[in-house]
């Protein structure tokens, strides 16, 4: 039975709790490369909080396509970030936006192995 603490130290909360419950039954081969390639693909939530920053300079919706939010990226290029109120919702919600989009590719790594 892997844990998902000894493969991925660096995740935390509920992202831990999810990833736990994915590895539960994996082997310990299988384990680490799910771990492996998660870690590859995953997005740090403090690296879309930084890319959300620069949302108050001309450059809104750049953490929008790092989450593979393409529509969301041009809409927020175009309008300065719905007018810096979606920008400032992102920054409120980062982990969140982090956690959705890590969410899905762990289930995508999961169907794999």
């Amino acid at each position: 039975m892997a844990k998902a603490i000894d493969y991925l130290p660096e995740i935390e909360g509920d992202e831990s709790l999810y990833i736990g419950k994915l590895m539960n039954d994996l082997s310990e081969e299988e384990a680490s490369k799910f771990a492996n390639v998660y870690r590859s693909r995953r997005k740090d939530p403090q690296t879309i909080l930084i890319t959300c920053l620069l949302g108050f300079l001309p450059i809104a919706g750049i953490h929008r396509f790092l989450l593979n939010q393409i529509g969301m990226g041009i809409l927020y290029i175009f309008t300065g970030g719905l007018c810096l109120i979606g920008t400032i919702v992102d920054l409120v919600n980062y982990k969140d936006l982090a956690f959705q989009y890590n969410r899905e590719i762990a289930k995508e790594v999961r169907s794999y192995i």
